[in-house]
Formats: structure tokens, C-alpha cells, sequence
């Protein structure tokens, strides 16, 4: 026999799936809402306990060189605009902020090739009993603390540079590359370390993008007479980059905000610029962490203020960078396949 009509749904029961229905969405929407109430509360609190920095150091803030809470235990203050300060306190970032940033373009520049050449390299030429444990090694590699990589450089790696490389060239005279500290601390250590950091964020969303292209486009390639290099570099590039260049900058923003590993590698020099690569310097991330305690102790809590702007450019330069990543992909569009246009 065939069926009968289905039975009609009970009210009751449509009532109960739109209550649910409602609430799913209603708790959606919040949850959507969620992130950028935290950065908004985020800002918002940031700016506030920075202002009385912002009123005192007013431009000086980034244009000076020297960073220094002054001494707590002098009676004496500095006063500017109203506010006051620990005798001697001066509030520039200008080093600090040129330090963040030249430390993390290099350990970019260092981790890109190394990153989408290994993935590649993993996807397209090693076989599939090789990749699953160099995958599960390069997960390992992206969950290792960063005091970790700091203790790292510091014990290790950042010595053994000094004793075997640093010392070496630095006997040939170069200007820019004649001095080293014994211990290796310095920006290149830092930059390497900092690479080492980056290159698990950016070769696995790199290998995941590379296994995205379907396999039929690459076979299509290849009976069109394309080697495995040209395939590369007309099929699978194309196709991955914008995803690559995304992943570059999250990598980036790894680096700019990178505290602990820089504040133990970098040498934490606060009052001049590197003029060497092997030279020290400090960042803005390792500046607030490495100056945090002593300003609790200042009397005029003006220190405080000051780290809580830095804070606020630190936030901003990485807003910044994502939001231009962000930009830049959407505008890039994807290249066409060459497959069927007669390569």
C-alpha cells in the first residue's frame, strides 16, 4: 500500500522549534557581537588609563629617545600640563618602535621562504608516510612557550652564534656588523628566534592551502606537458597566495607582539637605536613587560600611564598591519588556472 499522508505537526511542538530557533539566533548574534565588545572595552580602558601620558609627553612620546621612569625616591617631581612625574622621567619610544618593527620584518623575511617552500616541499614531494609525522613535528614547534624559545636563545642558540658566527665576521671589519655581545643577545639572535616562532603559523596554513588545489587542475598541468616546478609556479602558486600573504601577516603580528622570548634575547637596550645587527635593542612588547614592576613602584603612577600607551601603539601598529593584510587580500584577486588556455 502506499504511504498516507504524514501526520500534521502538533502546535505545540512548531511553537517549541521557533522558541528555539529564536534563541539560537539571538545567541548568535550576541556571540557575533562578542569580539569586538571585548577590543572596543579593550580600547576603552587602554585610553583612559593612558591619557594622563598622552597630555604629559604629548609628541615627545614618539619622537624621543630615551625611556626611563625616573627616580622614585627623589622628592622632587616633573610637572607638565598639570600631571606629574618621577624626577628625571622621560617618555620616548622612537627606539622601541623601531626596534618592534625591524626585528619583525627580519624574522618575515627569514621564516617566508623557509615556511612556503617547506610546506610545498612537504605536500607536493614527500610521500604520505613521511608527511604525517614532519606535520605533527611542525604542530609540536607551533605550541613550544615562548620563554621556552627565550631560554633557548639565551643558553644555546644565542652563545653558540657569538663563539662560531658572530666572531668570525666580526673580525672582517664591516661597520654594521662589528660588534657582538659574548652572549649573542641582539637583534639578528632575536630575529632568528622570532622567525623560528613564525615559520609553524605560517607552513601550516600554507600546507592546508596547498592541499586545497585540487588534484584533477595539477594532473591537468602535467598532461599538458608542465614539470612539477612549472606546475608549481603556474598552478598551485596562483591559487595560494592571497592565502599566503594572509597567513604572512598573522605570522607578523605574531612577531610585533612577541614579549618574553625578545625581552631574554634582545639585550633590552632602551636608549638607542641598533646600529648593528648583532647590536642590542628592545621592543615595546618587552619594554611593558620588562618596565612593569618598577612602575608599580612609581609614587606618581605617571610610569604606569606611559606603559599603558605604549600599549595603545603596540595595539594600533597591529590593527593596522591585519587590517592592510585583510585589504590587500580581498583586492588580489585569484588568478585564473592556466589549464585549457594553452600553456
Amino acid at each position: 500500500m502506499p504511504p498516507g499522508p504524514a501526520a500534521p505537526l502538533h502546535p505545540g511542538r512548531l511553537r517549541r522549534g521557533a522558541r528555539w530557533d529564536l534563541a539560537a539566533r539571538t545567541g548568535l548574534s550576541v556571540a557575533g557581537f562578542v569580539p569586538g565588545l571585548v577590543l572596543a572595552f579593550l580600547l576603552y580602558q587602554l585610553i583612559r588609563e593612558a591619557y594622563p601620558s598622552v597630555v604629559f609627553s604629548g609628541t615627545h612620546f614618539f619622537t624621543g629617545k630615551i625611556f626611563s621612569i625616573g627616580s622614585g625616591y627623589a622628592s622632587s617631581v616633573e610637572v607638565h600640563n598639570g600631571y606629574k612625574a618621577s624626577a628625571g622621567a622621560h617618555y620616548g619610544i622612537l627606539p622601541l618602535l623601531w626596534g618592534t618593527l625591524i626585528s619583525s620584518v627580519i624574522a618575515l623575511a627569514l621564516a617566508i621562504p623557509v615556511s612556503v617552500g617547506g610546506a610545498i616541499l612537504l605536500v607536493e614531494r614527500l610521500p604520505a608516510r613521511v608527511q604525517q609525522p614532519l606535520g605533527v613535528f611542525l604542530e609540536l614547534l607551533a605550541g613550544i612557550p615562548s620563554v621556552v624559545f627565550g631560554l633557548w636563545g639565551v643558553v644555546t642558540f644565542g652563545p653558540l652564534l657569538a663563539r662560531d658566527v658572530y666572531k668570525p665576521i666580526a673580525s672582517l671589519g664591516i661597520p654594521w656588523l662589528s660588534t657582538y655581545t659574548a652572549t649573542g643577545q641582539g637583534l639578528l639572535t632575536a630575529s632568528l628566534v622570532l622567525a623560528a616562532m613564525v615559520v609553524p603559523i605560517i607552513a601550516a596554513t600554507t600546507r592546508e592551502l596547498v592541499r586545497s588545489v585540487p588534484a584533477t587542475t595539477k594532473e591537468g598541468a602535467w598532461a599538458l606537458g608542465l614539470t612539477r616546478s612549472e606546475t608549481v609556479k603556474a598552478v598551485t602558486w596562483p591559487s595560494i597566495r592571497s592565502g599566503v600573504l594572509a597567513a604572512s601577516l598573522l605570522g607578523w603580528g605574531r612577531a610585533l607582539g612577541e614579549t618574553m622570548a625578545v625581552l631574554m634575547i634582545s639585550g633590552y637596550k632602551l636608549d638607542a637605536y641598533p646600529h648593528s645587527l648583532f647590536d642590542t635593542f628592545t621592543t615595546m612588547a618587552a619594554t611593558v613587560a620588562g618596565f612593569l614592576d618598577s612602575a608599580l613602584q612609581d609614587p606618581t603612577g605617571m610610569a604606569v600611564h606611559a606603559l599603558a600607551e605604549v600599549g595603545i601603539v603596540l595595539l594600533v601598529v597591529v590593527l593596522v598591519t591585519n587590517f592592510l593584510g585583510r585589504l590587500i587580500t580581498r583586492r588580489s584577486t585569484t588568478v585564473a588556472l592556466p589549464v585549457g588556455r594553452g600553456v
